[in-house]
């Protein structure tokens, strides 16, 4: 029996793709800012309705390079939250900036925007909220904290993409909000990523950066890096967007049926969604058992099924062998609570009703 992967790649047609790099192949210009390159930028300003876009090589030098714009002082902390993947916390640190770790609400995994104000010093320079799962941060009460200490905002949307809060798409708020389109996402270049802001000084000094600074042919205006993203990545962008919404759609019929499943069942979390003010992209399904015993023992019984589930995120970043004792030890017990029972379950638009069904059962079968 074929193992059940938790996600799948969304990729085109065959024949779709490779029409549309044929030209490509004859140009033999496959980076460095291309036509496609351009034409995906472009199609994705339209898509997110914000007024910038930089396509970078993956979503962590997305992140990385729009701290290192914001040029902010040696040493300068960061509030964040410890609830994500590795990457947030390592663009951060490799900016020079230490990170301020924030506790998480039990409710949606976000940052717990009513303890920030308590950790900002002299010190503090930015907020860099998750937004997680597709939960999207209280964006209102943190512009407020952002604007009355005059700090930057910079959001990690890379579970976000395409969702809208109160009717505006997630990439308009903060400084910046940064994308992954790595191959696991609702939306891929199959390794790729993007700065989205409504700044276009934020997309100049982007541009510079992952451009080594190049401006012209004799013109190299500031020390930058090579995060170009190529023009296969950006053609296989370009065919995956026309089908995005529709595989969000297929995504929501399963995350339905998840529920459907699963919501009588004791012992179980389901990961909640507000409809009434997020347009989600059903990018990830997880769900909270009672203990980590618990939570183990369903993973582990799931992957001798042939089924792939992931403690994700496990452990809390603050957590990590190369971070743990480092930094500040602010009280965290929400964060390792959730990280100790916390399951993502298989979700992409092709899975099976009939898999979703032999995952449920397995669940059911071990509570």
């Amino acid at each position: 029996m074929d193992k059940i992967q938790v996600t799948k790649s969304s990729m085109p047609k065959y024949e779709e793709y490779i029409n549309m790099i044929k030209p490509l192949w004859d140009s033999c210009w496959i980076t460095n800012m291309g036509e496609y390159h351009q034409k995906l930028e472009e199609e994705l300003k339209e898509y997110l309705k914000v007024s910038n876009v930089s396509l970078v090589v993956n979503g962590h030098m997305a992140l990385e390079m729009s701290l290192q714009a914001m040029n902010f002082p040696e040493g300068g902390e960061v509030i964040t939250t410890p609830f994500t993947f590795i990457s947030t916390t390592h663009a951060i640190v490799r900016n020079g900036l230490v990170p301020v770790f924030c506790d998480i609400k039990l409710g949606d995994y976000t940052i717990d925007e009513d303890l920030i104000e308590s950790l900002i010093t002299e010190k503090t320079v930015a907020i860099v909220p998750v937004h997680v799962y597709g939960n999207i941060c209280n964006i209102d009460k943190i512009q407020r904290i952002a604007e009355k200490y005059n700090l930057k905002v910079i959001y990690d949307a890379c579970h976000a993409f395409g969702e809208s809060y109160n009717g505006v798409d997630v990439s308009n708020f903060g400084d910046a909000s940064v994308f992954s389109f790595h191959a696991t996402k609702v939306f891929n270049t199959i390794e790729g990523g993007a700065v989205a802001s409504n700044s276009r000084e934020l997309y100049d000094r982007i541009y510079n950066l992952k451009n080594f600074g190049i401006r012209g042919e004799e013109l190299i205006v500031e020390v930058g890096a090579n995060a170009k993203l190529n023009e296969f990545s950006a053609i296989m962008g370009i065919c995956n967007l026309k089908y995005v919404q529709k595989n969000i759609e297929l995504r929501k019929d399963r995350v339905n049926y998840y529920i459907h499943k699963l919501s009588d069942l004791e012992g179980v979390v389901i990961q909640r969604y507000d409809h009434s003010k997020v347009k989600y992209n059903y990018g990830y399904f997880s769900v909270r058992f009672r203990d980590k015993i618990t939570r183990d023992r369903i993973r582990d019984v799931l992957m001798e099924n042939g089924i792939v589930a992931r403690k994700y995120f496990y452990p809390i970043t603050a957590d990590a062998d190369c971070f743990k004792g480092k930094y500040k030890n602010n009280k965290l017990d929400v964060s390792r609570e959730v990280a100790d029972c916390i399951l993502v379950l298989p979700l992409y638009p092709d899975l099976e009703l009939e898999h979703i069904d032999r995952i449920c059962n397995i669940i059911k079968s071990l509570l």
